[in-house]
């Protein structure tokens, strides 16, 4: 629970403080609060929910809680997520926090749904601890991640998020503990891709092999490299290799007419469709472009090792996603931060009491936040 009882009053904003002053001063009313947000989102209210009912119970009162929004429904601009009802004196104070702990989870969430629809044959992996403000903020991005991974399979039965970085909040994914193999600094370490893959395998045997592919630009190179150095292992299935390469430069093997060349043999109509210069890098620009994935897996297969798998990274928004979909980019795994909310500005939720005492009452231009029965 986080913050404490005696630590609200610090971070919740001055006049709602001074407003709990005055209500205890001149008298007690009972309210509703109506909490929206300006643009449409999954509802994703656990943690917020969670927390007031913590608040409540340290306060030895009660908070009327009415959902309005099921976790993973979709909510429009406007619609009340959520209806608070309880005493002045002891929701006043709360906003601050209250609204906090809604309005990025609810986008996150919204932004991990659409992704995993359009890819729903590949698995998501939650990369966005290392994104986050903090540790508070982590928390809410793997819960968001999860309510619309959870969303997204029970729709279309997608894949959708795995598992995500930290042990802190595996527990969101049915997990354990957090998932991931090697960064780019134990390539470094080890002075070899194929070094590295062995290192882990003698410190791990148990587990998959992961290996980055791209820390010397030879993706296509030092992929075959590993899974000629454990053929028994790549034939298993117990192999993928992470591109991750920068946007600085192509993947090993692809430069402009290869990358057309290429996604014209798998995806013609992907290159024939794109509307803007931002979709068309990601088809067949630098970086991890849906060619670089297409040309990798070509290797791979040219090389007899169909079994071995494809994790992708590197600013994996919906949007790229949608364009990889197109695409059909034989991603086996995407690794990603990029659900995180892009505009900020986006994330505001927002609340106004809309009853007094039992009365309706609402500021004038919000009459549509009225509790309807």
């Amino acid at each position: 629970m986080w913050p404490q009882p005696d630590d609200i009053p610090a971070w919740t904003d001055a006049y709602f403080n001074r407003s709990k002053e005055l209500v205890e001063r001149f008298g007690d009313r009972a309210v509703t609060y109506a909490m929206f947000m300006r643009r449409p989102v999954t509802s994703a209210p656990r943690l917020m929910v969670d927390w007031l009912e913590s608040v409540a119970e340290q306060r030895q009162t009660k908070f009327d809680i009415d959902l309005r929004q099921e976790e993973g429904k979709w909510v429009g601009a406007g619609e009340p997520i959520v209806y608070v009802g309880g005493q002045l004196s002891q929701l006043v104070d709360l906003e601050t926090l209250f609204l906090q702990k809604l309005g990025a989870c609810c986008v996150a969430a919204y932004n991990a749904y659409n992704m995993c629809v359009d890819l729903p044959q590949t698995a998501f992996l939650a990369f966005d601890a290392r994104h986050c403000a903090g540790t508070e903020m982590a928390e809410m991005m793997a819960y968001a991640a999860s309510v619309g991974s959870a969303k997204a399979r029970r729709k279309v039965g997608a894949k959708g998020f795995v598992g995500n970085a930290t042990d802190a909040t595996a527990h969101y994914f049915g997990n354990e503990a957090g998932m991931g193999t090697m960064p780019h600094a134990v390539i470094g370490y080890a002075g070899s891709t194929v070094r590295a893959a062995e290192m882990f395998h003698e410190a791990f045997p148990e587990r998959d092999l992961v290996v980055l592919v791209d820390y010397f630009g030879q993706e296509v190179t030092d992929t075959l490299a590993v899974c000629r150095r454990f053929p028994d292992l790549a034939n298993a299935g117990r192999i993928a290799v992470r591109i991750d390469t920068p946007g600085g430069r192509y993947i090993e093997g692809l430069d402009p007419p290869n990358s057309y060349a290429v996604l014209d043999r798998h995806a013609p109509d992907a290159i024939r469709g794109y509307r803007s210069e931002t979709e068309l890098r990601y088809l067949i620009g630098t970086g991890v472009s849906a060619a670089a994935v297409w040309h990798l897996r070509e290797q791979l297969d040219k090389a007899d090792f169909g079994e071995v798998k494809i994790v992708a990274s590197s600013g994996f928004t919906p949007e790229k996603c949608k364009v990889m979909a197109v695409a059909k980019a034989p991603i086996d795994l995407v690794g990603t931060g990029s659900f995180l909310p892009d505009k900020w500005h986006e994330t505001y939720a927002t609340a106004d009491i809309v009853e007094y005492d039992g009365q309706p009452m609402v500021k004038v231009g919000r009459e549509f936040l009225l509790r309807q029965p």
